[in-house]
């Protein structure tokens, strides 16, 4: 009776150490890719990209584009919108984006769905055009937003360094409106 208790300890070791190793595969083998955006906020995007014009009074010198490995991420969620402005360590703006650009309208602004396709697309310029990587992410407000834009900025390829809550808060501010009396 031992010899089979053995053996068939043996084999479910085994098996297990065989499932523990197939799982470590799958994680190495699967890297996590940002979804696509919809079809029709691509047409949508790449329309608004075509019509802008250039600046006629600044001309740009023609040559290499600034390169920003590293940079800030402002998050703003408030309760009708979210926007992502990505910037330079100095605080120059590299691309940003809100709600109403990918095309929601209304409630829909404010929802953690537009904070995750809006992130995505204000780092997919910012890494098209300048390179980014790594980034120090800053949230102000209160919206349903404000998580899902910072996860969003992981999960599109973006390093965070640490994420720091700066909203507002009064320290009593300002009096308060004289009581009704009824």
């Amino acid at each position: 009776m031992t010899e089979e208790k053995q053996q068939n300890e043996e084999v479910a070791e085994e098996t297990v150490i065989e499932n523990t190793e197939s799982l470590g595969e799958q994680k190495n083998d699967e890297a996590p890719k940002p979804e696509e955006l919809p079809e029709e906020l691509k047409k949508k995007l790449e329309k608004q990209k075509a019509s802008r014009t250039p600046l006629k009074g600044k001309r740009k010198k023609k040559g290499e584009k600034k390169r920003v490995s590293s940079g800030k991420a402002f998050v703003r969620s408030t309760y009708n919108n979210t926007v992502i402005t990505l910037t330079d360590n100095d605080g120059n703006v590299l691309s940003w984006a809100n709600a109403g650009l990918a095309g929601f309208k209304g409630p829909k602004k404010a929802t953690p769905y537009a904070a995750q396709i809006i992130t995505r697309i204000a780092v997919d310029k910012a890494k098209e055009e300048y390179g980014l990587s790594e980034v120090k992410v800053f949230v102000k407000g209160v919206g349903t937003g404000r998580e899902s834009a910072v996860r969003a900025l992981n999960a599109n390829g973006l390093n965070i360094t640490y994420i720091k809550d700066i909203t507002p808060l009064p320290h009593n501010g300002c009096r308060a409106r004289k009581p009704r009396r009824v």
